[in-house]
């Protein structure tokens, strides 16, 4: 039975869905691709492609940018940067690089690693009374002197772009309007985008983070999506039981290739969201061997992640029309 990564307490997670598409110096380690699997050109299974997706999403959110520039409003996306993770500098760039797809005004705040909580404080308050900024997010993780719960808290939520602040999360339990987490909505529209059922479907989340695990669950278990959800942890005593009754699996453990073909129900659908590295090569959770049983598969990268981007936007642009009265 694999192990299950416990990722609470790091709000961050080990889940960085919106990772940079490797270079070929810095593949998945295994191959979490269909074309990576030795002796195999295609997958079994569909493949669940969120980079098609995301390019819909994104003409879509160009053409409300537009619209809202012809009445005066032009949405705009900040960004907090602490250190010089190289990860998160990339995180950031992809970002930013999507704002100018879309038209959405970039503002960037680049803070040195040993920035104080005050002196990070101080450009919170800058951007909760910042006009422009219609939306905002701070990249995690942060350092270690640094309190990310002080600093998610201290977000105006109405500007909360990662839908991650604790009022909008309590939002999401009332079932009342709120940002929603980037990355559960993105894994959510995935599967309706390709007609995975969810209404009435058994489905476990391997992973308890808090922009993964903890809310894909109570989205999952709104009424319309009206899916069962079992939430597995390092408390879980058998993982693959779990798993193999699963018709959707959601693997978001940050635990490298945890997820075996023996583990999965032939024609589930899964969900690779968790990413980690392995000798310095990036790897999902999802083994290559799920491929010849599961029903579709999100490959990673290419799955989640572009669509995690995607509705980073779409929260911002969203609050700007809110702003314009539409």
């Amino acid at each position: 039975m694999a192990a299950v990564t416990d990722n609470a307490a790091n709000p961050a997670d080990s889940a960085h869905p919106d990772q940079p598409t490797p270079t070929p110096g810095d593949r998945p380690a295994g191959g979490t691709t269909p074309e990576a699997r030795d002796g195999a050109t295609r997958p079994r299974a569909t493949v669940l492609d969120g980079k098609a997706y995301r390019d819909e999403i994104v003409a879509d959110l160009t053409r409300r940018v537009d619209r809202l520039r012809e009445k005066g409003v032009t949405p705009g996306l900040a960004t907090v940067l602490v250190g010089d993770d190289p990860a998160s500098h990339s995180y950031v760039r992809m970002k930013h690089r999507d704002c100018e797809q879309v038209g959405v005004t970039s503002i960037r705040r680049d803070l040195p690693a040993d920035v104080s909580q005050e002196e990070l404080n101080a450009v919170i308050d800058e951007l909760n009374a910042d006009d422009a900024c219609t939306g905002y997010i701070v990249q995690l993780p942060l350092p270690r002197h640094l309190d990310e719960n002080a600093v998610l808290e201290r977000i105006d939520p109405a500007k909360d772009a990662d839908g991650l602040h604790p009022v909008n999360l309590g939002k999401l339990v009332l079932n009342e309007p709120a940002p929603l987490p980037c990355t559960p909505n993105g894994a959510i529209s995935l599967l309706r985008r390709y007609g995975v059922e969810l209404d009435g479907a058994k489905v476990v989340v391997i992973g308890r983070g808090v922009t993964v695990g903890r809310p894909i669950g109570l989205m999952l278990t709104r009424r319309s999506e009206n899916a069962t959800v079992t939430l597995c942890h390092t408390g879980t005593r058998d993982l693959a039981a779990e798993t193999r009754a699963a018709d959707v699996i959601v693997a978001a453990a940050g635990k490298a290739h945890m997820l075996t073909a023996d583990m999965v129900k032939p024609g589930a659908a899964i969900l690779d969201v968790g990413v980690s590295r392995v000798d310095g090569a990036l790897a999902g959770d999802v083994h290559p061997d799920v491929w010849d049983v599961a029903g579709a598969v999100s490959p990673n990268p290419g799955g989640v992640g572009p669509l995690t981007r995607a509705f980073l936007m779409h929260n911002v642009v969203e609050r700007a029309e809110r702003i314009a009265g539409e």
